[in-house]
């Protein structure tokens, strides 16, 4: 099965953990950076592929010795001192510095972005390498450990549990532990002048002029929460930030136990609260479940576009079933010519792959019932927690579930073109 980004990725080897040292100087967007990577052999190794932009390497070493490398086109290939048996664990090394530039791809620049007095990090699917040497595979999960120094005035939000902060001489270091495995495309630091709030059990960060909208605007995640939880299981990492910068965002940004808002999205009125529940929804259907490749996409955003119909149904908007009406009629009209469960790389964020996606999950809701059908959603994040999925195994465990054969529904539904009736 050929993969959708074949220059991304190297199967012979998997990361276990990266340890990421970074100083940024916000002004002159300057990255400075030691990633420390424990890589274990799948095979015997003479080599080892990191992605990585054009940040500037300075050095690599393996296991403390010096290793040659090159680096180009989006490669750094560095040459193992001494050959890794299979299983064989090394650690690998890479010093580097410079400003940091986004990944091209059909979408524009991925990665890491200067705003207006800060950073952001937006990856997916494959911008990591903007900022840090990785394995940028979304199959290849690691814990991390993110240290972040910067002028004091800043804060820095990074994946998981802020297990330290230190101030010297006018800059303070952050560091975070994200314990749970996580993709590469996940891993994201924010910088900006953010004021800290705790609403419904979320961490907020926000400009403090815009401190009342966003307490607003995300007043009601605490009973999202719930009732994600309540359908989907467990929430499955220890918090959840959301983060709102001071510039203008085209879309919100997912990462791993956060969402990222531009100030665009937050108006006081709650009008963009479907975009609250879909990026909280990533947090079961992406970031713990993660897709083993990325053609299997809508498993990802037709779940968290479901999600959003759902949280419509229980706070009193409309159901998901009217939802569900007025996205077939608007499909319908667009071109037959899509496969849900292959879109092709440049139709990863198609509007169809969400839609489409949510569709899918309304037939199988509607053919299934609800008490079988979210048992069977339980049972699917339960049974994946951290994991890798892939569309077959998403089709067999509701065949696992379901009291007759869903096949030929879920068939049409992700592997034929033409768009299915209603359900």
């Amino acid at each position: 099965m050929t993969s959708y980004f074949p220059q991304h990725g190297d199967r012979r080897y998997g990361v276990a953990h990266y340890d990421l040292t970074l100083r940024y100087r916000v002004p002159a967007n300057r990255l400075d950076g030691v990633a420390r990577l424990t890589v274990s052999s799948a095979g015997p190794l003479t080599t080892l592929d990191l992605d990585f932009g054009q940040l500037r390497v300075s050095s690599v070493t393996v296991d403390g010795a010096t290793a040659r490398y090159s680096h180009s086109q989006g490669k750094l290939r560095v040459t193992v001192p001494r050959l890794l048996p299979v299983g064989s664990r090394a650690a690998v090394e890479v010093r580097y510095s410079g400003s940091p530039v986004p990944v091209r791809s059909f979408w524009g620049g991925l990665g890491w972005e200067e705003l207006s007095d800060g950073a952001l990090v937006a990856s997916q699917p494959i911008g990591a390498p903007s900022w840090f040497p990785c394995n940028d595979r979304p199959d290849d999960k690691a814990s991390y450990r993110i240290s972040v120094s910067t002028a004091s005035p800043y804060q820095v939000i990074a994946n998981g549990e802020l297990v330290a902060r230190r101030r010297a001489a006018g800059t303070t270091t952050w560091i975070y532990d994200q314990a749970e495995p996580m993709a590469s495309y996940l891993a994201s630091v924010q910088i900006g002048r953010y004021q800290l709030s705790d609403v419904a059990g979320t961490r907020l960060a926000h400009p403090p002029r815009l401190a009342t909208r966003a307490r607003h605007d995300f007043g009601r995640q605490g009973e999202m929460m719930a009732l994600f939880t309540d359908l989907f299981g467990p929430y499955p990492f220890t918090g959840y930030t959301v983060v709102v910068t001071d510039d203008d965002l085209d879309i919100p940004v997912e990462a791993q136990g956060m969402s990222i808002f531009g100030r665009n999205h937050v108006d006081g009125i709650r009008g963009s609260e479907r975009l609250v529940a879909h990026e909280l929804a990533h947090q079961w259907f992406g970031n713990s479940l993660t897709v083993a490749c990325w053609r299997d996409i809508w498993l990802q955003e037709g779940f968290a576009t479901y999600a959003e119909w759902l949280w419509s149904e229980s706070s009193g908007g409309p159901p998901a079933g009217t939802h569900a009406r007025r996205w077939h009629q608007r499909l319908a009209g667009l071109p037959q010519d899509f496969v849900l469960a292959d879109p092709g790389a440049a139709m990863l964020f198609d509007d169809r792959v969400y839609k489409r996606g949510a569709l899918t999950l309304h037939a199988l809701r509607r053919a299934l019932g609800d008490l079988v059908f979210f048992p069977l959603l339980r049972a699917w994040t339960a049974r994946h927690r951290h994991g890798n999925v892939t569309t077959q195994e998403f089709a067999w465990h509701v065949q696992r579930h379901a009291p007759s054969p869903v096949g030929p529904l879920l068939s049409a539904w992700l592997h034929d073109k033409p768009l299915p009736p209603c359900p």
